[in-house]
């Protein structure tokens, strides 16, 4: 699969319109807050519906009512791609 590596101005362009996520190294991340840990992990399973299909698959921590994701297109060598956008902005849908 073809991917598009984004440059440092493309990255910073699709994180100004992704709420709350942001760049931590080579990746981009955010972090949910839900009402309960069962909220929580039910945002995960939705979630992994959207992923699956996209056959991309986040970094992902849950503690409690807290889920942080964190997306890099490890195919292309662990960089930001268009394909990481996409999947986020599909994600942000969730909630």
């Amino acid at each position: 699969m073809t991917y598009e590596v984004l440059s440092d101005d493309k990255i910073r362009q699709a994180l100004s319109d992704l709420d709350g996520w942001e760049l931590r190294g080579s990746a981009i991340t955010k972090a949910f807050s839900f009402g309960s840990f069962q909220e929580a992990v039910a945002f995960i399973v939705r979630m992994s519906y959207i992923c699956e299909a996209h056959n991309h698959h986040p970094e992902l921590t849950n503690v409690y009512n807290q889920v942080t994701l964190s997306f890099s297109t490890h195919d292309a060598g662990d960089v930001i791609t268009d394909r990481d956008v996409a999947v986020a902005s599909e994600i942000d849908t969730l909630q």
